[in-house]
């Protein structure tokens, strides 16, 4: 005899699971608003502790370095961009990030294999699948870099933004201080090796001169393929779109910190006052909303 209670279980499963993209939107950024304290602050604040003591040899095989672990704890960080900015990637900017993409994978391949433009390195920890000596997660790793960097100029400038120039400029800037921040920290982790050593704290200048080049092609392709008002429009309905910034922050100004690191913490920290000015440094507090009962609703939390 069919198992009435089994068929109606598996029709009110099948009832819950989002059906269109609209849907799959709200789920998302429900999922993501109620775990915005797990997400951008204890994933970094764990990070920090795994990756610091696999490089001092605290932690054992398979943990230590683990590139599964690491690809996945950067996802997780990177969630809240991308759910954040979901609802408003249409097919145009769609292609530019594909693009953006596929240049990734090329400038990357190009600098394993001959040194250019960022210098001779190497990968000397393990940071997930790798294809043809790139890491197949690199997109994870460098497009949210320039998105961030996007965003919070976007709110910085203001009206502002609205002139090309400064707003790109402003971006390509705020690229490169990233990897101010990011570059030393990962040196000192073992993530990359510059075998020739660099200038600053272990890393060539070269690195940066060749960020120059990515870092416009990049901010370019974001600003041809997103729409600015609509992305402005977002920022203001959606409270966690920077939260990967605030682990940005967490993560590598923690890191630089242990190494001794201090200008790439000191920059790390101007990200922070950054985030503290557009009012996005409210994560560590978004998971205890008892702990700010004045806290005014976004337009989003309004609208759930």
């Amino acid at each position: 005899m069919p198992d009435g209670g089994s068929s109606a279980g598996q029709s009110s499963l099948a009832a819950r699971i989002p059906r269109t993209r609209a849907e799959w939107e709200i789920r998302l950024e429900r999922l993501i608003r109620e775990n915005r304290f797990t997400i951008s602050v204890f994933f970094p604040l764990n990070g920090i502790v795994l990756l610091l003591a696999s490089a001092e040899g605290a932690l054992p095989e398979p943990l230590a370095f683990n590139g599964l672990l690491i690809l996945l704890g950067t996802l997780v960080m990177r969630s809240p961009l991308v759910v954040g900015v979901l609802p408003i990637t249409d097919r145009r900017a769609a292609t530019g990030v594909g693009a953006l993409t596929l240049y990734a994978y090329g400038i990357e391949y190009l600098g394993v294999h001959t040194g250019l433009p960022y210098g001779e390195f190497f990968y000397g920890v393990d940071l997930g699948p790798i294809v043809a000596g790139v890491p197949l997660g690199l997109p994870v790793f460098f497009i949210p870099l320039v998105m961030n960097a996007y965003l919070l100029c976007l709110l910085l400038l203001g009206e502002r933004a609205a002139r090309t120039s400064v707003r790109l400029l402003a971006v390509i800037a705020a690229v490169l201080t990233m990897d101010v921040v990011l570059d030393p920290g990962a040196v000192a982790l073992g993530f990359w090796v510059y075998p020739n050593g660099g200038a600053f704290y272990g890393v060539p200048l070269s690195n940066y001169a060749g960020w120059v080049l990515s870092a416009t092609l990049a901010v370019v392709a974001l600003d041809w393929g997103y729409d600015r008002r609509a992305l402005r429009d977002r920022l203001d309905d959606c409270e966690f779109l920077l939260d990967d910034l605030v682990s940005f922050v967490i993560l590598w100004g923690g890191i630089n910190a242990w190494f001794g690191n201090w200008i790439p913490v000191a920059f790390a920290a101007l990200f922070g006052l950054g985030l503290l000015a557009t009012d996005r440094f409210d994560a560590p507090l978004a998971g205890v909303p008892w702990l700010r009962p004045g806290r005014e609703e976004s337009a989003a939390e309004r609208n759930r």
